[in-house]
């Protein structure tokens, strides 16, 4: 398992969730994002969307699986 902790950037704000959801799920490893005390699936959009503006937040990604390492960098850059 590999697990990050990211300040997620402002510019999150203009970038579309849906393509949050389409970066995890290019890979097989299961990805989650936490903020606060809540923790979804980044393969679910409705996950996403329910946790709310990631913008200027620091969150916790961890994967698992085959492709941990790369998923979970993807994710990070994604979000810096």
């Amino acid at each position: 398992m590999v697990k990050k902790q990211v300040l997620v950037g402002s510019s999150m704000g203009e970038r579309p969730i849906a393509m949050l959801v389409q970066t995890a799920s290019r890979f097989s490893s299961s990805l989650h994002l936490q903020m606060d005390n809540k923790n979804v699936n980044l393969k679910s959009i409705m996950g996403v969307i329910s946790i709310g503006a990631l913008g200027g937040h620091e969150v916790v990604i961890t994967a698992e699986g085959k492709d941990e390492a790369e998923a979970c960098d993807s994710i990070v850059e994604f979000l810096e």
